[in-house]
């Protein structure tokens, strides 16, 4: 009875000793930030908003339903979400990580198992325990609750591999945030491309119909003897010009198509929304832009790396712990008896446990661990610090176009303008046979080539526009009403992904 109850105490406090162990690993700091404390052409989107912008202070607060204006974008971002396979892939990389943090924090407790074994032996005459005369065949039965060997953890060893276990965890649920992202953004950019396309197809459709009307022109008065043959063939190709200019643009289309059903990841249905009128208003006129600090708790891909870094930072102290004892037990709590009907007894209770320790004598492979680790821990920080450099361009890249492409918009609108009066001023001195039809087809190639760059630079502000959402880490939140987990300097706990 005193045994049994000094092995009752006993495990407990070699529990409480082996969970309470001290850890080896160095202490965190979050590494400075190797970016400007401002980002350039900050005001590009300041002033006073009246919009969604003007309720969070940083565009990763802003939900994507809020940023996007047109219900059939919206309605497609949804079934994207539902249905993309690389969004499926990144969801079961979390659950993946998310079992191998599981399986890395077990360690941290004993496993116990219930069972029983038999023993049957027969010994030669010469061998046997109780001289010739004994019995030749020996039996024994044993049952009970028995502990596997149970590294206990006083210098951290376990808890740090745990603690590196649960950062790639965080790291890859991160990850998956910014697939989303991705993935939101790359919806509209296909969307928008689509579009644009679209607009490109009526721009050359109209041209058609207007070089068509100059075609007739030019052969009437050909018929008549006033234009010439040289005139005649320059307005047919004008025509063709614009014919080959419509094939190559059904291709254009007909590839966004297939990019944006990729994207989708399921056949666009039929009772989409109509789309809204294409131009700047399908997304939000301003966008909070914030601190290049604010990336640091915000954006998921420099979340993710710092959370690598920290899951390093623990496997140093993993590597440390190895160059001290290593000190387990095993246990056994049961019955024992050499006959099966009498092993359940009292008097046959049963208990057994087995400390062990080892030390490292020659310590070259722990050593080379350690150094390992450490090398490992400095790629960690380097790569930290390349993602907020990385992020910290592609705001710095969206705000210059956000500075310019306004006043490029306005200068085309004002060359388009010019371009078409310079055209309709071709035609009337044609017409009346002061000019040859040369000035005619070079106005004509003038303003079509304005058209489209109109267009597709128009484009280009829309998708930049998108970029900056994306850069500053938007279109994880669907609505800005949800929330977003924001984290402290020096902190990478915040909330657990297992929350979302």
């Amino acid at each position: 009875m005193i045994a049994d109850s000094f092995h009752r105490k006993l495990l407990p406090v070699l529990l409480a000793a082996a969970l309470a162990g001290c850890s080896l690993a160095p202490e965190y700091q979050r590494p400075g930030a190797p970016v400007p404390a401002a980002f350039p052409n900050a005001d590009a989107l300041g002033g006073a908003r009246g919009d969604a912008g003007a309720a969070v202070g940083h565009g990763a607060d802003l939900g994507w339903r809020e940023f996007f204006s047109d219900a059939r974008l919206r309605d497609l971002i949804g079934l994207a979400l539902d249905n993309n396979r690389d969004l499926r892939i990144a969801l079961g990389r979390v659950e993946e990580a998310r079992a191998q943090y599981g399986i890395a924090d077990s360690e941290r407790l004993p496993t116990f198992g219930a069972g029983g074994n038999a023993q049957v032996t027969r010994s030669p005459a010469d061998m046997r325990m109780g001289g010739p005369d004994s019995p030749s065949v020996s039996r024994s039965y044993m049952a009970g609750v028995a502990m596997t060997t149970f590294e206990l953890d006083f210098f951290g060893r376990i808890r740090n591999l745990s603690e590196a276990a649960r950062q790639q965890f965080l790291a890859t649920a991160q990850a998956q945030r910014t697939v989303q992202i991705n993935l939101v953004a790359q919806v509209a950019e296909a969307y928008f491309r689509l579009r644009t396309a679209h607009q490109l197809q009526e721009l050359m459709d109209k041209t058609l119909r207007s070089r068509e009307a100059t075609l007739r022109l030019v052969q009437a008065r050909y018929d008549t003897g006033v234009a010439s043959a040289l005139d005649l063939q320059q307005a047919r190709g004008q025509v063709e010009t614009i014919r080959a200019d419509q094939q190559a643009m059904r291709r254009v289309e007909a590839q966004a198509l297939n990019a944006l059903q990729l994207l989708v990841g399921a056949p666009l249905p039929d009772d989409l929304p109509p789309p809204a009128i294409f131009g700047r208003d399908q997304v939000l006129a301003s966008i909070p832009v914030g601190l290049p600090s604010d990336l640091l708790t915000r954006r998921p891909d420099v979340i993710g790396a710092e959370h690598a870094l920290v899951g390093a930072n623990a496997n140093i102290g993993a590597a440390r712990a190895a160059f001290f004892p290593n000190i387990s037990i095993t246990g056994l709590l049961g019955f024992a008896s050499p006959q099966l009907g009498g092993l359940f007894s009292g008097g046959n209770r049963y208990w057994q446990y087995q400390p062990q320790i080892q030390v490292p004598i020659f310590s070259g492979g722990v050593a080379g661990n350690l150094d390992l680790a450490e090398a490992r821990k400095n790629i960690a920080v380097a790569e930290y610090e390349k993602t907020i450099q990385t992020a910290f361009r592609e705001v710095a890249d969206a705000l210059a176009g956000e500075a310019t492409y306004w006043d490029q918009l306005e200068a085309m609108r004002a060359l388009e303008a010019t371009a078409t009066e310079a055209l309709r001023l071709a035609n009337l001195r044609y017409e009346t046979g002061v000019d040859s039809f040369l000035q005619v087809q070079s106005a004509e190639v003038n303003l079509y080539g304005v058209q489209q760059s109109f267009l597709q630079v128009g484009a280009e502000s829309l998708l930049n526009r998108v970029g900056l959402y994306k850069a500053l880490g938007g279109g994880w939140l669907e609505d800005s009403s949800d929330g977003i987990a924001v984290q402290e300097p020096g902190s990478v706990t915040g909330r657990s992904p297992d929350a979302d």
